[in-house]
C-alpha cells in the first residue's frame, strides 16, 4: 500500500438514494474506519475544530485509539464541520483514486443527513429550519417596512439577547441587513449588444442571483450587471430561482436539496442549452451547481447541462480576457487590498480568478489570505459553535490587517462581514467591498 497519492483528486457521487446510505450502523462503521485513518495521519489539525475534536476525544480515551471513543461521542465531530471541503482539496492524501478512499466531507454529509431525518440534527431544529430557509426568510424580511424593522431588532442589544436564548443566533454575532430593495426586482435586463462567443466563453450571460445578492446586499448583482454592460455583454436575470440548496447540504437536509433542484435545474438548463453562459455571485452558490448536485445526480443530464455552463464571474471575466473580449481600459488603482479567497472558491478548481483580475487593475496591491474564515453560511451564526468561528478566523483577522488595506475583500460577502468583524478595532479605516465592486470601482463606471 503506497503511503498517500500524487494522482488528482476524484471524487464519487453521492450514493444518498441507495437505502444502505441511511443505514446508521453501516454509516457509523464507515465514521470508525475513516477517523481511523485520520488519526494515524493528523495532517488537517489545523484546518478547523473538527479534527482537533476527534484527536482530543481519541488521545482521552482508554485505549488512545479511535476504539477506546464511544460511538455516541461520534456526533461531537459531526456537528463541528461544516463542510468547507478544505481536508479534501488541499490537506488528506488519502482521498480517491487512493485505494483508502477518504472522503471526510462525504462521511460527514451522510452523518449529518441521517441525524437530520431522525430527527437529531441539534438541540435547536426550529432555528436551523429557519436559517436555512434563506428564500422565506428573504421574500419576507426584504419587504421595505418589514427591512427597516429587522435591521433595528438586529443591532438591538434586547432583541439579540431574545435570539440568543430563545433561537439560539448568537448575540454577538454581526448578521447581514436586508434591503428594501430586491435586486431581482430591480435590476434590468441588457441585451442590446452583440452576442460575440469566444473560444472560452459564450458571449451572452444568465445571472443566478442567488438569495444573498437578491435580499442581504443587492450591490453585488447591479455591480456585476455595470460590468457586464460595460463590457458589452448581453445578459438576462434568470427569470426564475429559488435558494441554490447550499444551506440545506450543510444541515444534511438531502430532500430539501432535492426540493430546491426541482425548482431550479429545469430553468437553468434551458439557459445552459441555448448558450448562455450562467454566472453566480456567491461561491457557495456556484459550487453547489458545479460540484454539489452534479454528485448528487451524476446520471441526471439537465444537472450536468448546468454544471458546465455554471462560472464564478472573475473566472468568466479571466477567460472573457484571453478571448481578447474583455476591456481593460482601467480608471483608478485600488490601492491596497487585501483580499481572503473562500473555500467555496478553492473548491471549484478554476485557481485565483479574483487575485488575477484585481492584480491586473494597476495601482493595485492585492494581499491574498488562503484560509478558511471559520463562518460558513449558517454555522458561525449559531450560539454553540460562534466562539470556534471567531477562533478559526483568528489567523485571517491578523492575515488582513498586516498590509493596512484601503479595502478588505473576499468573493464570500459572509466571510468579509465575519472578517472585518474579527478585526474589530484594528479594522481601521478599511472598507469592506465585494471584488465586483472593487473591479467596477476600476473601470469608473
Amino acid at each position: 500500500m503506497r503511503e498517500g497519492s500524487l494522482e488528482a483528486p476524484t471524487r464519487h457521487p453521492l450514493d444518498w438514494k441507495n437505502p444502505q446510505f441511511w443505514d446508521p450502523a453501516k454509516a457509523e462503521k464507515e465514521l470508525e474506519r475513516v477517523f481511523d485513518i485520520c488519526h494515524g495521519c493528523r495532517r488537517c489539525v489545523n484546518l478547523c475544530t473538527t479534527f482537533p475534536t476527534l484527536f482530543d476525544l481519541v488521545d482521552s480515551s482508554s485505549t488512545l485509539e479511535v476504539d477506546g471513543v464511544a460511538k455516541a461521542d461520534y456526533g461531537k465531530v459531526v456537528d463541528q464541520c461544516y463542510l468547507c471541503d478544505l481536508c479534501y482539496m488541499t490537506k488528506c492524501p488519502y482521498v480517491p483514486p487512493h485505494p483508502w478512499n477518504v472522503d471526510f466531507p462525504h462521511v460527514m454529509l451522510r452523518a449529518k443527513a441521517i441525524k437530520f431525518r431522525n430527527g437529531r440534527s441539534s438541540a435547536r431544529p426550529l432555528r436551523d429550519r429557519l436559517l436555512s430557509s434563506t428564500d422565506a426568510l428573504g421574500k419576507l424580511a426584504a419587504i421595505p417596512v418589514v427591512a427597516q424593522t429587522v435591521n433595528a431588532l438586529n443591532r438591538n442589544s434586547v432583541s439579540r439577547t431574545a435570539m440568543h436564548a430563545v433561537l439560539g443566533v448568537h448575540k454577538d454575532r454581526e448578521l447581514p441587513p436586508y434591503a428594501a430593495a430586491k435586486f431581482r426586482s430591480s435590476a434590468k435586463t441588457s441585451f442590446s449588444s452583440p452576442v460575440r462567443d469566444g473560444k472560452n466563453t459564450p458571449g451572452k450571460v444568465a445571472i443566478f442571483a442567488t438569495c444573498y445578492a437578491n435580499y442581504n446586499e443587492p450591490v453585488m448583482g447591479h455591480d456585476l450587471a455595470a460590468i457586464l454592460a460595460h463590457n458589452e455583454i448581453p445578459y438576462v436575470i434568470v427569470e426564475k430561482e429559488a435558494c441554490c440548496g447550499m444551506p440545506k447540504l450543510e444541515l444534511g437536509d438531502l430532500e430539501g436539496v432535492d426540493s430546491l433542484k426541482k425548482i431550479n435545474i429545469p430553468v437553468l438548463a434551458k439557459y445552459a442549452a441555448t448558450g448562455f453562459a450562467i454566472l453566480a455571485p456567491v461561491p457557495s452558490c456556484a459550487l453547489m451547481f458545479k460540484q454539489e448536485l452534479p454528485l448528487m445526480y451524476p446520471d441526471d443530464a439537465d444537472t450536468i447541462t448546468v454544471r458546465d455552463a455554471m462560472f464564478d464571474p472573475f473566472e468568466y471575466f479571466v477567460l472573457r480576457r484571453k478571448d481578447g473580449l474583455l476591456k481593460t481600459n482601467f480608471v483608478k488603482g485600488l490601492g491596497k487590498v487585501s483580499y481572503h479567497i473562500p473555500c467555496h472558491s478553492r473548491v471549484q478548481n478554476m485557481g485565483q480568478k479574483t487575485r488575477e483580475m484585481l492584480e491586473s487593475i494597476p495601482g493595485t496591491e492585492v494581499t491574498t489570505v488562503e484560509r478558511c474564515s471559520g463562518h460558513d453560511g449558517t454555522w458561525g451564526v449559531k450560539t454553540e459553535y460562534f466562539d470556534n468561528s471567531m477562533k478559526i478566523g483568528r489567523p485571517v483577522f491578523r492575515q488582513m490587517a498586516e498590509p493596512s488595506p484601503g479595502y478588505v475583500s473576499s468573493d464570500c460577502p459572509i466571510a468579509a462581514r465575519h472578517i472585518l468583524q474579527g478585526r474589530g478595532e484594528s479594522a481601521g479605516q478599511a472598507v469592506k467591498a465585494h471584488p465586483l465592486t472593487l473591479l467596477r470601482t476600476a473601470y469608473g463606471i
